[in-house]
């Protein structure tokens, strides 16, 4: 599967999600003391004031906002008004997602392929479909997917491919099944990697 260009990986209309290493301003207004920056740790939580451990990797800031404003509200803080916004953006990021042991969004750093990638997500569960691994990726404003097979990666068959910033990793079977239904027919191993065009 070709790269993506780098209008796709600035494309105007992709909306931020917070992610891991994120740095973000909570403002609780007229309250100093529960107003701060913070960096999202790599499980994707951050620590505040009051309401403690919160989950913000994968939501935007107005929806972070809304349930923080929602916690201290309930308990705490009569109307707070809340705001938050992002500092400073680890902004290349991939999503490994499926039959892996621990799905989430993982920082893109330096060079990552496909298995890689995975060992991000400490790995494919015992029972995943190996054969059925699909990355997703938008190239030149076409949304993408290839099927990869982890045992031909493995063995040497083909090369280990590249992931890129804003790539989606799936292991399992049923994304794969629907987009790659006739490959899938066949239980033989994948010898090359198989790539589609997803319409919308």
């Amino acid at each position: 599967m070709p790269p993506p260009t780098r209008e796709d990986l600035t494309a105007a209309t992709r909306v931020h999600l917070i992610g891991p290493f994120d740095k973000i301003s909570v403002e609780v207004f007229g309250i100093q003391e529960l107003s701060r920056t913070v960096e999202v740790d790599a499980q994707g939580q951050i620590q505040l004031p009051l309401i403690g451990v919160v989950a913000a990797s994968g939501r935007t800031p107005p929806e972070l906002a809304s349930f923080v404003q929602q916690q201290l509200g309930s308990r705490y803080v009569r109307n707070p008004q809340v705001s938050v916004n992002v500092v400073e953006t680890q902004s290349l990021r991939i999503t490994v997602d499926g039959e892996v042991t621990q799905p989430g969004v993982y920082p893109f750093l330096g060079r990552v392929t496909l298995m890689s990638a995975l060992a991000q997500a400490h790995g494919v569960t015992e029972y995943a479909r190996q054969k059925h691994v699909v990355v997703f990726r938008q190239v030149n404003g076409q949304d993408m997917a290839a099927l990869y097979d982890l045992r031909a990666i493995r063995r040497g068959i083909y090369a280990d491919p590249e992931i890129y910033p804003n790539d989606i990793v799936v292991v399992g079977e049923n994304q794969a099944r629907r987009i790659f239904q006739d490959v899938l027919r066949s239980s033989n191993l994948l010898t090359t990697p198989i790539v589609a065009a997803i319409r919308r």
